[in-house]
């Protein structure tokens, strides 16, 4: 079928360029503003070789910055009141607990990571995960020496 110049005929090819176009700017935008939408304080974070979790609507993140300050999210909580704020958060969701993640910076002591995680305890949560970043020379089990030496 050919078409002369005159004729009026509709035309039955869809024009896709302007639709790659925007799916292109829609893909620039999610890569630039993803790392962005990091949840959380700013921690220098522990290295681990391990799987990651996924995360879930309802979780609670508990951030300890180096300074040994607590914030819940991202809301800095005053020296005792983590129990309380914890035991709210525990009475909205009435069915289900949710999960509490504890980011913790790397330099902080054993003993204070272990004393938020008390408190957690002592609010009724059960369920608690430390988050880590992956380490980049992951080690083999090989590399650790024999197991007396642990």
């Amino acid at each position: 079928m050919a078409f002369d110049g005159n004729s009026r005929g509709s035309m039955s090819q869809i024009n896709v360029t302007p639709l790659v176009d925007v799916m292109l700017v829609l893909l620039v935008i999610f890569m630039v503003t993803a790392p962005i939408l990091q949840q959380g304080v700013q921690v220098e974070l522990p290295r681990a070789e391990v799987g990651s979790l996924s995360g879930e609507e309802n979780q609670i993140v508990i951030s300890i910055v180096r300074a040994g300050e607590v914030f819940v999210d991202e809301d800095l909580v005053p020296g005792d009141g983590l129990i309380g704020l914890l035991r709210e958060r525990a009475a909205e969701k009435k069915n289900e607990q949710p999960p509490i993640f504890i980011r913790a910076d790397r330099r902080l002591s054993y003993g204070e990571v272990m004393r938020v995680m008390a408190e957690i305890h002592a609010a009724g949560f059960r369920r608690v995960g430390l988050v880590t970043e992956e380490h980049e020379d992951a080690l083999e089990l090989g590399d650790l020496g024999p197991a007396e030496n642990l």
